[in-house]
């Protein structure tokens, strides 16, 4: 079958109205305002539905390119679409079944989303911080199916989203909530939330949270960023902090200045070990090969065995043709 014929086997609704899914195939489709209110008309729905469904709606979406979707593809030159600007708004989709939610997903509005022949109840005039209040009341302490309502909050480009991911970040909630939050705050959350990291970097009480939150730090577009990023490995007291700095440093997708210099004097200096050689493996990871001839140079010159041999075995690992010439260069030798 074809994949025009598949399409056509298929009841598939093209939505009209902006920011709605551009294709939903396999469902049955119905569009109902939520003028009188998004929790009346989704408690409503949800009491509605003793089978499953979907409920679904839009909301501005922060536009940094993190909403995706889960292309199934006969081959790579298959023609597609690739939109070169992120979306500017979110579709919510949360599933429910016997009274209940049992899922939630936040997808781009240019996915093609299949929803598995079930009811697909699309809500027009969804206030954003309506949305966020519904979604912040989803929100479980430890949630079986996935991060699916912190998430969802997280990407609305609503000041409210903020506020309920602070609330989820005080030190009197539940440790599980608030790891979970501090993962979106470097992503998403932009300036308001690199504050927020920063804060906890430096005073929180809770040891885990303070290392998710050096590691929500590498995901910040903010300038500040990656210097303390880099003052976090060179200089703070905590072991376990300094590891995930490094880690940090080399995990960025963005180069972050003084990077290759702070891992160099890390690998030199560093008193724990375990912070030396996770300095070493990040030097792999930097942005544009930029740690590989500093590794070079450390097999070259350092005087500590366990050190020289991790960096031949990333070496080794990296495919850089940089290394596969040093190696060429060693055994002629």
């Amino acid at each position: 079958m074809t994949r025009a014929m598949w399409w056509v086997g298929c009841c598939v609704a093209a939505l009209p109205l902006a920011a709605q899914p551009k294709l939903l195939v396999n469902a049955q489709v119905d569009t109902r305002p939520a003028s009188a209110g998004l929790e009346s008309v989704f408690h409503a729905l949800l009491g509605q539905q003793p089978q499953p469904a979907w409920i679904g709606y839009s909301v501005p979406a922060v536009p940094n390119g993190g909403l995706g979707c889960e292309y199934v593809r006969d081959g790579f030159t298959s023609p597609g679409v690739v939109h070169l600007e992120p979306p500017d708004h979110a579709v919510v989709l949360l599933r429910v079944d016997g009274g209940a939610v049992t899922r939630i997903r936040s997808l781009s509005p240019d996915c093609e989303i299949d929803a598995g022949g079930l009811p697909v109840h699309w809500l027009t005039d969804v206030p954003a911080a309506a949305s966020v209040a519904l979604l912040a009341s989803l929100v479980s302490t430890r949630e079986v199916t996935g991060d699916g309502a912190l998430s969802a909050i997280a990407v609305h480009r609503d000041p409210s989203a903020d506020a309920v991911l602070d609330r989820y970040l005080a030190p009197d909630q539940p440790e599980t909530l608030r790891l979970r939050a501090v993962s979106w705050m470097g992503a998403w959350r932009g300036r308001h939330g690199f504050e927020a990291l920063r804060k906890i970097v430096a005073a929180d009480p809770d040891n885990r949270v303070r290392e998710r939150a050096v590691t929500a730090l590498a995901s910040s577009k903010e300038p500040e960023a990656g210097p303390l990023l880099v003052s976090l490995a060179r200089g703070d007291s905590s072991t376990r902090i300094r590891e995930q700095a490094v880690s940090a440093l080399g995990s960025s997708r963005r180069p972050i200045p003084g990077a290759v210099e702070t891992l160099r004097s890390i690998i030199a200096t560093d008193r724990d070990p375990q912070v030396k050689r996770r300095a070493v493996s990040a030097l792999v990871s930097l942005p544009d090969g930029q740690g590989i001839p500093l590794l070079i140079e450390v097999v070259k010159t350092s005087q500590d065995p366990e050190v020289r041999k991790q960096a031949m075995n990333t070496l080794g690992n990296s495919r850089d043709p940089r290394a596969t010439a040093f190696f060429e260069e060693v055994l002629k030798k």
